[in-house]
């Protein structure tokens, strides 16, 4: 419970009166930017969303979602939904990915836990393999952690090591993977010279080989498994160097998009297939496109793909890659320890919670915004529903995905009079952004925004009080941009389309029959961000926030 003298008893706020019921709304993957054509928010009929940003200015503000804001490295960190729920729940800001990693290497704290004893059980009779993106990009990995973890497994007993590298040139500049092969070999020739025996076992570049993510297409991480597991790759060379500069002097080939290839020795065996007795770790810190490599390296009942052979080996992340089905089991580096969120609280203080989304976003409004944590703080005040979303197709088939059911739940809970707040995620947005899918995003963020209405409409009937934001953005820019912000073109004259997640700010609007009238968003906190959330939410409730948390947004002036 903390220091002596913690309490979780709540102060009641001076100004704001307990007992209106709150709606808590997060659309997933909803920032703001210009008005363009590649805008889906922009070009959807969106009259609830846009009645909010054109009602009140003083209840309608934006907020950042990306980098330090939630506790990621850098500005150049686009957020993302569990970073982004953990923000908002916790109320501060934890360090999070490529940051938590930093630091336990940085303290040597990652030589110490549990996952590196594990893995560390196969140095004397087995082979350490690394598996990851070799780059400095700084979204999935960086170069100089890898040099680091392969330091300090030098230092501490590992023989053999192998190293199965994916090139990259999409957060990088394309070409720029001979540059990180030459900076390795040099590292694994030195290794080499104080008796650890460490090579480059396999490659193959990373839309290809090993990291797809959202199960669009298990044969990217059979390609890596046959390389990595098997030592089968349509390519052999006798080194990797040679193997990256060749096979990117074929016709259209870049980083992105190399085969996969395998280093052979002299009489054309592999040099690094991985074997019973070993242990792998895979060193990327970003988790979505490492989620079904872990799948296949980890889970004995498996029917992506055939392997052929499952070696009995020992297996960690660099992080834990999935909160929700707990992939990995055993990681390098632990997620953050998130303590004292703000639905723990409020439920300490007596507000019954109804919390609900579809399978794919229900963790983030429950699990993350929890603070990693399973399950209810007490099953009598909290009630969590889960929708199953569509499965076995792509989102941009089923654009409208559970945003309806999703709405009716939460009306429900909210006329039923049993709750006192009502949250609630509205994947849409995110989801079907993710498919690049234009014309279905647009009709995806149509049916979040009338999801919306219908909780407002709820919310409107029992005089209550509405907060409407978002976790990250996605669907308000579906257009890779040159540094001018021009879209950029394929080498076929098309538009390249933007899935990923964008480092726009979001929206948040409060507003309801219960808000009381002198309530306002204040002007003296223009770089607020999501974990500013936490304690206006407990503001609406009649409630002070803890005095570490990160301010309000909200303040009463009398009329």
């Amino acid at each position: 419970m903390g220091s002596t003298g913690f309490s979780w008893k709540l102060a009641d706020h001076p100004k704001l009166p307990k007992g209106k019921t709150v709606a808590v709304v997060v659309l997933d993957g909803w920032g703001e930017a210009t008005p363009n054509e590649y805008n889906c928010i922009h070009k959807a009929e969106t009259p609830c969303m846009d009645s909010l940003k054109k009602g009140a200015p003083e209840r309608w503000r934006l907020v950042r979602a990306h980098g330090t804001a939630v506790g990621l490295p850098t500005e150049d960190d686009m957020g993302n939904s569990e970073v982004g729920h953990n923000a908002l729940g916790a109320g501060r800001i934890f360090a999070q990915g490529a940051k938590l990693v930093d630091l336990a290497l940085a303290s040597g704290k990652i030589f110490e836990g549990e996952g590196f004893k594990y893995i560390k059980e196969s140095f004397e009779n087995g082979t350490l393999h690394l598996i990851g993106l070799l780059s400095d990009g700084g979204v999935h990995s960086r170069l100089d952690q890898l040099q680091l973890l392969l330091k300090g497994v030098s230092e501490r007993g590992v023989k053999r090591v192998r190293v199965h590298i994916l090139t990259d040139g999409r957060d990088v500049l394309d070409g720029s993977s001979v540059g990180f092969v030459e900076t390795l070999e040099n590292d694994l020739a030195n290794l080499r010279e104080k008796g650890v025996d460490a090579r480059i076992a396999s490659g193959g570049g990373r839309m290809n080989v090993t990291m797809d993510r959202y199960e669009n297409d298990w044969n990217v991480v059979k390609r890596g498994w046959d390389a990595q597991v098997l030592g089968e790759a349509p390519y052999k060379f006798t080194n990797a160097l040679e193997a990256v500069k060749k096979l990117r002097a074929e016709p259209k080939a870049n980083d992105q998009y190399l085969p996969p290839f395998v280093i052979v020795d002299e009489s054309g065996k592999p040099v690094g297939p991985i074997v019973d007795g070993d242990a792998v770790v895979t060193f990327n810190f970003r988790a979505d496109r490492m989620t079904m490599i872990a799948k296949a390296l980890e889970y004995e009942n498996f029917d992506k793909f055939d392997r052929v052979r499952f070696p009995k080996i020992r297996y960690a992340g660099m992080l834990e890659y999935d909160g929700e089905l707990k992939l990995p089991s055993h990681y390098l580096v632990s997620p953050p320890e998130i303590d004292r969120t703000s639905g723990e609280y409020l439920v300490y203080n007596g507000i019954r919670t109804f919390a609900c989304s579809e399978t794919v976003k229900f963790g983030h409004v429950t699990f993350f915004w929890n603070g990693n944590r399973s399950g209810y703080f007490n099953s009598e005040l909290e009630e969590y529903v889960e929708i199953p979303s569509d499965s076995g197709i792509t989102f941009n088939e089923q654009p409208l995905m559970k945003a309806l059911q999703i709405a009716e739940k939460a009306r429900d809970a909210i006329l039923s009079g049993k709750f006192d707040q009502v949250r609630v995620n509205l994947p849409n947005g995110d989801m079907v952004g993710h498919t690049g899918d234009i014309e279905a995003t647009v009709v995806a963020c149509k049916a979040a925004d009338a999801a919306v209405k219908m909780i407002l409409d709820a919310i409107e009937q029992v005089g209550g009080i509405y907060v409407v934001t978002a976790d990250h953005g996605n669907a308000e820019d579906m257009v890779k941009r040159d540094k001018s912000g021009k879209p950029l073109l394929g080498k076929d004259g098309k538009i390249q389309i933007l899935t990923s997640h964008t480092l726009e700010p979001v929206p948040i609007a409060i507003g309801g029959p219960g808000l009381a009238p002198g309530v306002r968003f204040r002007n003296d906190v223009p770089t607020g961000g999501l974990a500013n959330v936490a304690a206006t939410v407990m503001n609406l409730h009649g409630f002070e926030a803890p005095s570490d948390y990160e301010t309000t947004l909200v303040e009463v002036v009398d009329n």
